[in-house]
């Protein structure tokens, strides 16, 4: 089987292994899909499908261990990011799984569907009526996309479409305090996620408390953990693989004043920046964005707010031959981003 569509962030792909990727941003060579390791076939794993036990694997670290040492065909160098990245061939794709197709076929099947996916359905209706947004504009991912859900897992949800994303972003954060049906995350909450998070991205509670406590994409939804994605649709992206080439040029730590945050809540996120100044680290010109791929670190920092944030350097060169700096966020656990 090949690719049902262009791949895109929230989708998922299952090779001819049985491994299960999730697909990163909208970026991909043309005979790969960029995707990272999640589930892995472990006859002790706590998920079943079909006859095969799968195992989910969390952080970026353990599933590039876990495909170096077993799957080296999926570790691929690539010279428009200049690093390496986990990415699927499309021929050993064996199935596409696509967001928007699930919430269609749960639709269809409701009678059918088990407690969690019922939970996913209700919740993707229930933004589609607060937004005014289609319900075929709003896709169930995460675990619940490839029915390797368990009782314990989150709903994730994905909407598309720039004008789209405002909406539910928009009518979620009213509703928030009012709602018994979401909440956002209380103080225990946030310590669970804290926990959680913390062997991925290392920053103090406090520092960590100060930005969960004001987003609106995350918290509980009939008292299970929720998050939702917002992406663009194909037609609205501005850059195709290969339009601009990425050099990596160390770390650094900085200070710096947030001037636009219009897509701090889309994945993927980016910040623009002024005032930039270079606490620790390489020190270069023309630093101008935040930018990653990573939902925790979307809804950071809005306009006029100071932020400390360190990550890996990138010189971004264009396709017109002009070029700029940013600070790319996501790939060590070392990486930050705080309000200053």
């Amino acid at each position: 089987m090949s690719l049902t569509r262009y791949p895109m962030e929230g989708d998922l792909v299952e090779t001819t292994d049985n491994l299960v990727f999730d697909v990163k941003g909208f970026l991909h060579p043309p005979d790969k899909v960029i995707a990272y390791v999640r589930f892995i076939p472990d006859v002790n794993g706590d998920r079943l499908k079909g006859d095969l036990r799968f195992k989910k694997i969390y952080s970026l670290s353990e599933r590039d261990s876990f495909i170096k040492a077993n799957y080296p065909i999926y570790i691929y160098y690539d010279s428009i990011f200049n690093r390496e990245v986990e990415a699927v061939p499309i021929n050993l794709v064996k199935m596409h799984y696509d967001p928007i197709r699930r919430t269609l076929q749960m639709m269809r099947d409701r009678e059918s569907l088990d407690v969690m996916e019922s939970l996913a359905l209700s919740f993707v209706e229930y933004l589609s009526d607060i937004s005014n947004v289609l319900v075929s504009k709003i896709g169930i991912t995460g675990s619940l996309l490839v029915g390797l859900h368990k009782k314990s897992s989150d709903v994730d949800v994905i909407v598309y479409g720039r004008s789209n994303g405002y909406r539910v972003y928009s009518a979620l954060r009213e509703v928030l305090d009012e709602s018994n049906f979401v909440k956002k995350y209380d103080l225990n909450g946030l310590l669970t996620l804290y926990n959680f998070r913390f062997k991925d991205t290392r920053i103090s509670f406090n520092d960590f408390a100060r930005i969960e406590l004001r987003k609106v994409l995350q918290g509980k939804v009939g008292g299970t953990d929720f998050y939702i994605r917002l992406v663009k649709d194909v037609n609205e992206l501005d850059e195709k693989y290969g339009d601009n080439i990425f050099i990596p040029m160390g770390r650094c730590r900085i200070k710096a004043r947030v001037i636009d945050s219009s897509e701090a809540i889309f994945t993927p996120c980016r910040y623009l920046l002024d005032d930039v100044h270079f606490i620790s680290g390489e020190s270069v010109p023309n630093l101008i964005e935040i930018y990653s791929l990573r939902g925790r670190f979307c809804e950071c920092a809005f306009k006029g707010e100071w932020i400390i944030a360190e990550g890996k350097i990138e010189r971004v060169i264009c396709k017109d031959g002009s070029s700029y700096h940013r600070l790319y966020l996501g790939n060590s656990v070392y990486d930050f981003m705080i309000l200053k």
